[in-house]
């Protein structure tokens, strides 16, 4: 009994334990397929996401793709036309300074050929003098004989006669003589002054580009405009306080812009801005550093820009504050002619004409490239340009025709020498020229109407134009109340009146016409 109850445990333990083992087996296989289907959608979901990502990374890589080779496009593009642009400003130069040298071949030529002409002439001259002297001779000699034997006088008193008869006619012909010569030595004149006029212009005359109140200052990328306001506008604040000038950000694009009457301040406050966007660090306290070091720089600017010029006119020992003053000339302008240029052309023309006049070149350049000096801190000092350069070059030295020649060209004081009206002369020559100034198109027809109201106001004037880009007048009378005698007088007047009433560069020339008409009918 005790062994079957055994056996029947064992049998009953061994069914269990098979139960088990299946019931485990089966647990375990459900797990493990559970498993199986997580990691399989896992599996997908990181597929999709993985392919996901690389559909958006190569669309984005393509984007990027297509920008780079847009903008490197259009940068090539820009490349290319800028290299135009500085191909066909050369070109121009080159082509202007051809022309100018054909110029001065052709009046080389041209002196040349009348320089034979005149010597041809003068040796045509002489040997007919000596034929006429010979024939005079003779016409003496059978004049003397002729008296002789008509009044038997003696040879003396035929002398004496024959000599005084020959005194009347030889004081009329020296009388006509005189007054040709004197036409001819005042046409003369009047050539050699045009020549002496246009060598000096042709041998200084420069090219000039205008400029304004306004710098352009280009910015690598629009957020940039962002940083240079700063915030609540502190930045662009600190920079206009700073440099003086006023800072512009409109729309636009890539681009600022800085107004300023003053050239320095301009310069200045252009080269602290370029140096800043080049930085990248804008704020308040970089923006005070970098515009005073700016200002240091800008002393040894200007100082190389005196040099420069002291150069281009030929000129040395000037002092240090005078030829710094020379260089802030570079950065101003007056009607969009650039003063430094201004003064060193008239400074070459002064040189060629006082050469030809005999007087000191050295002494000319001087006061030529000076004349201007006091428009360097016309901003800062009271008073007429012409005195504060005079009393500038007084101050530093100058010789004192130098000193009157400046400070007498406007006729700011009376002029006591040549040197004023030289330095008057070329300026308005300088400044007159064709292209070396510029003025508004609403000056120019307020100047232009001002002319002819001024003409027609005058009692017996019928009509005036004026013509030459505002530089001549020309203005028609009516004959019936104007007599010929009186135009001289008519044009004076005017003259007088438009220097009293108008401001303007160079010269004015009025012409006034008188013309009877007469009308008929035939029947």
């Amino acid at each position: 009994m005790d062994g079957n109850t055994l056996f029947l445990s064992i049998l009953i333990a061994l069914a269990v334990a098979g139960v088990a083992f299946g019931l485990g087996y089966f647990i375990r296989k459900r797990y493990a397929e559970r498993l199986i289907r997580t990691a399989e959608s896992k599996a997908r979901e990181i597929l999709v996401t993985a392919k996901r990502d690389s559909e958006e990374t190569t669309k984005r890589s393509e984007r990027e793709s297509k920008q780079s080779l847009t903008k490197a496009q259009s940068e090539f593009e820009d490349q290319i036309a800028q290299n135009k642009r500085n191909l066909e400003n050369l070109e121009k130069v080159l082509r202007h300074r051809e022309e100018t040298m054909d110029n001065r071949n052709d009046l080389a030529e041209k002196s040349e050929r009348e320089a034979l002409y005149k010597l041809q002439q003068a040796e045509l001259k002489e040997k007919s003098m000596q034929d006429l002297e010979k024939s005079l001779d003779k016409m003496i000699s059978e004049e003397r004989e002729l008296l002789q034997r008509i009044s038997k006088l003696d040879p003396e008193e035929a002398k004496t006669q024959l000599l005084k008869r020959m005194e009347i006619e030889i004081r009329k012909d020296a009388s006509k003589l005189i007054e040709k010569i004197e036409s001819e030595a005042k046409a003369t004149a009047d050539q050699k002054a045009q020549r002496l006029v246009s060598l000096a212009i042709m041998r200084s005359a420069a090219a000039y580009t205008t400029e304004s109140t306004v710098t352009v200052v280009q910015l690598p990328s629009e957020d940039m405009k962002g940083r240079i306001i700063g915030k609540d506008g502190r930045n662009i604040k600190t920079f206009e306080t700073q440099t003086g000038v006023d800072l512009v950000i409109d729309e636009t694009p890539q681009v600022v812009t800085l107004s300023s009457f003053d050239g320095v301040r301009r310069e200045v406050a252009r080269l602290a801005m370029e140096e800043l966007i080049q930085d990248g660090r804008i704020q308040p306290a970089r923006i005070e550093e970098v515009v005073q070091k700016t200002k240091r720089n800008m002393e040894v600017i200007l100082k190389d820009a005196g040099e420069k010029a002291l150069s281009d006119a030929n000129l040395t020992g000037m002092h240090p504050e005078l030829v710094k003053l020379l260089g802030r000339l570079k950065y101003r302008t007056s009607y969009g002619q650039n003063v430094l240029n201004h003064s060193i052309e008239v400074a070459l023309m002064m040189s060629s004409i006082a050469s030809e006049m005999g007087l000191d070149p050295v002494l000319a350049r001087r006061a030529g490239l000076l004349h201007d000096i006091g428009k360097a801190v016309s901003a800062e000092v009271e008073g007429p340009h012409a005195l504060i350069g005079g009393e500038f070059c007084r101050r530093y030295g100058e010789h004192p025709d130098v000193v009157h020649g400046v400070e007498a060209h406007h006729e700011d004081i009376e002029m006591k020498s040549v040197w004023p009206i030289l330095v008057q002369g070329t300026d308005s020559i300088s400044a007159a020229r064709p292209g070396a100034r510029r003025e508004s198109l609403e000056n120019y027809l307020k100047r232009v109407k001002s002319l002819e109201e001024i003409a027609d106001k005058h009692p017996g004037v019928d009509k005036s134009y004026v013509i030459q880009g505002g530089r001549e007048i020309r203005v028609i009378v009516k004959p019936d109340r104007v007599p010929e005698d009186c135009l001289p007088a008519l044009a004076h007047e005017l003259s007088k009146k438009i220097e009293e009433t108008l401001d303007y560069p160079g010269q004015i020339k009025v012409i006034v016409i008188r013309e009877s008409r007469v009308e008929d009918f035939a029947k």
